[in-house]
């Protein structure tokens, strides 16, 4: 019988990419989908996939998505609701949770509390709240799987070797603007920013790549997945976007991971876990990579990757600080209110102001992202 997946967030990058994946896998079926504002395109995946549930978070498009789809054997649902019976739905068996930012925590919680295994792609959930997480997965016997390339990276080159990590390399491109000075990125555009050099992305990601911002969610994520402590992460800019990420064990043998920079592939593998399925993804033609190269980091142009670094050691509710500001530091930057420099300045300036809750409940975790946001919209308008 074919493994029902229900994909929060189907409309976008990795959530299309999702559905690619299924309709060229038989042992996988779409059982639901949702979407926060973008019925046209959710109404087109209803019709090709005819899923169970389809839910649009936002209830003031509810009516006109259901006369769209009234022809059609589908039930529609809208809001936490909605989205609640999407993640928890008896029916599925996995639930790919693809919400960009910390939209995505609640329903990913509802999910495993509904003993769903979870293939995540919402790096955010495990940035604010991943000791909560972690602990209701193991508490469920939910097994998480990491959807990101390099934590996906990271998961296959650990295998059944968890306790014999030296160190975890996660891999970076360095984003569109790998090698610029601080005086270079003064003045640059959104659509600058948004030219990233190998992967296509969504809006938001593709910005926090180019801050490596997304670099330091991910040393964070990956500090919850793998329970390893961050003086054991490494970040290394690999332009090439080739190897995704590697594990140094104890006997100072590394094993790294390679592929096409193609999410179908990462995308596959969580969902057929722990069987490999044929992949839509692109091939990896290893005769044509040449030369493979290796950097360090430029902290210094780049401070949002110290920042990640600052606030998960400090943390508590700090990483959630951090990941608020910068969501609306970057909302602000998509929409011309602020220049690309002033997202880092921004996401200090919440965490310098804000009052550490050193054991956050999941109420205290929401307070904080309130916080942050807040504390980003004042600034801005001085």
């Amino acid at each position: 019988m074919a493994k029902k997946i229900s994909v929060l967030g189907s409309t976008g990058s990795i959530g299309t990419q999702s559905l690619d994946v299924i309709e060229k896998n038989k042992e996988l079926s779409l059982y639901a989908i949702s979407a926060n504002k973008n019925i046209k395109l959710l109404e087109e995946q209803a019709r090709k996939f005819l899923p169970k549930l389809v839910c649009v978070y936002d209830k003031s498009l509810y009516p006109n998505l259901k006369q769209r789809l009234f022809d059609l054997p589908v039930k529609v649902t809208c809001g936490d609701e909605g989205l609640y019976e999407c993640a928890a739905s008896a029916e599925t068996d996995m639930v790919l949770t693809a919400l960009v930012g910390i939209a995505g925590l609640k329903p990913t919680l509802w999910a495993i509390e509904a003993k769903k295994d979870i293939a995540l792609s919402n790096k955010e959930t495990l940035v604010t709240a991943g000791h909560i997480v972690m602990q209701k997965a193991k508490e469920n016997n939910v097994r998480i799987i990491p959807v990101d390339s390099e934590h996906s990276a990271i998961f296959q080159c650990l295998d059944k070797n968890q306790n014999e990590i030296k160190n975890i390399i996660i891999t970076a491109s360095g984003g569109v603007f790998y090698g610029k000075t601080k005086k270079e990125l003064e003045n640059v555009t959104v659509a600058d920013a948004l030219k990233h050099p190998n992967w296509a992305m969504g809006k938001k990601i593709t910005i926090d790549s180019a801050t490596l911002m997304n670099k330091g969610l991910e040393v964070i994520e990956a500090c919850h997945l793998f329970n390893v402590p961050i003086e054991k992460i490494k970040v290394v800019i690999h332009r090439q976007s080739i190897i995704h990420s590697m594990v140094e064990f104890m006997d100072n043998s590394i094993i790294a991971q390679l592929g096409a920079p193609d999410m179908r592939i990462p995308i596959s593998y969580a969902l057929c876990y722990p069987k490999r399925m044929n992949s839509p993804g692109n091939e990896l033609d290893i005769y044509s990579l040449g030369s493979l190269t290796f950097e360090k980091p430029d902290f210094e142009t780049f401070p949002c990757l110290s920042l990640a670094i600052s606030a998960y050691k400090t943390g508590g509710s700090m990483p959630a600080v951090l990941n608020g500001a910068n969501e609306e530091a970057v909302l602000a930057f998509l929409e011309g209110k602020c220049k690309f420099l002033d997202i880092p300045r921004l996401v200090q300036c919440a965490m310098q102001n804000h009052k550490v809750v050193v054991n956050p409940a999941l109420e205290d975790i929401i307070d904080s992202d309130m916080f942050a946001r807040e504390c980003v919209r004042k600034e801005l308008v001085k």
